[in-house]
């Protein structure tokens, strides 16, 4: 799982610029598929016959795309003026690298504080206020390199470090792709959709249409969820901890999970000696806001890898975490093992 994540992380797939993650995981999943589609908005959807069938088929989802920027416009110093792709707190992009998809380079700068008023040092920064130096003489040299609506990423290196950590760009969701990369090379107990999604970022978009397609019975859906345990966050602040283990809401602003679902998820973590938490703020939210809204509706839960600096250059995560979240899916699948074909 760790091999995916740290490969998976070092591709760039911003939301509506999902190509290269999707061929990456097509290419990992194919050995084990029955069955693979891809529908027109961009989701990949891997079918793996379980030891039994369903009347309707497990899902599991995590999201293929990250928060990055896109061009706007080229100023007439060649500077790039761009917009966040997903949600992004501007304070923490000044000074960092930018990779487009094109392969041009460049830093996040913003105007100098020499040249700043009273006012504009006390205000938190806007877009608007930043601009990407690609290293063009002017213009015209610019808009021959980068055109507009090219997408961008952090150009950021990724690695273990610390005590058991890791830091990356992307990690929401790509945690969420290596685990279902992994469970894919496993025999489920009953059939199930491996479902990796597109455009979570600006809007649940592709959970909507690959929910659709499958009409599961059940979801559980893979994420990596906002951790704030620093030391001046007050305790219900902090949302969840590294180090605490899997995170199984009961609720985010998108979704009130189902109840028993995640009661099994709390009971097979205690059955099995595991460390678990849940979120002390009801923050964020997954592609659960549509998936258990379809239709008639999808009986669905969410598991989640607790990440400090999300939606950031550098996120963090912790490993022992990931292999909670793992072996708690695993739980997932597996719990349906014994039931008849009708309650699958």
């Amino acid at each position: 799982m760790l091999a995916y994540l740290e490969e998976l992380c070092a591709l760039d797939g911003p939301s509506g610029c999902e190509d290269r993650v999707r061929s990456y995981i097509r290419d990992k999943a194919a050995p084990f598929a029955d069955r693979m589609l891809e529908d027109p908005i961009g989701n990949l959807m891997v079918l793996r016959r379980g030891k039994r069938p369903c009347e309707k088929p497990l899902m599991l989802c995590a999201h293929m795309d990250e928060v990055g920027v896109i061009v706007k416009r080229i100023t007439d110093e060649g500077m790039i003026r761009f917009g966040f792709v997903g949600g992004v707190d501007p304070r923490v992009v000044i000074g960092r690298r930018i990779r487009f998809t094109n392969g041009v380079r460049g830093v996040v700068g913003i105007k100098a504080v020499h040249l700043t008023t009273a006012e504009e040092r006390g205000t938190m920064p806007k877009a608007g206020d930043l601009y990407i130096d690609i290293g063009a003489s002017g213009q015209k040299q610019a808009e021959s390199r980068l055109p507009v609506g090219e997408y961008g990423t952090f150009d950021v290196e990724n690695r273990c470090f610390g005590d058991g950590l890791f830091k990356a760009k992307a990690i929401d969701d790509r945690i969420g792709c290596a685990v279902l990369l992994t469970l894919l090379q496993e025999t489920p107990p009953a059939d199930t959709w491996f479902c990796f999604t597109v455009q979570e970022e600006v809007g649940l978009r592709g959970a909507a249409t690959a929910a659709f397609r499958i009409q599961p019975g059940f979801c559980l859906v893979v994420e990596g969820t906002t951790a704030a345990d620093l030391a001046e966050a007050p305790g219900h602040k902090q949302v969840c901890s590294l180090r605490g283990g899997a995170v199984l809401p009961f609720m985010d602003r998108g979704t009130i999970y189902d109840r028993e679902l995640f009661e099994l998820l709390r009971s097979a973590a205690r059955e099995r000696g595991m460390r678990w938490q849940t979120k002390h703020m009801i923050a964020g939210g997954t592609d659960a806001g549509r998936i258990h809204k379809l239709l008639a509706g999808v009986r669905t839960a969410g598991i989640a890898v607790p990440v400090r600096y999300i939606h950031s250059p550098v996120s963090v995560a912790a490993l022992q975490d990931m292999e909670d979240v793992l072996a708690l899916s695993r739980a997932f699948l597996e719990s349906f093992g014994g039931q008849d074909e009708q309650g699958c």
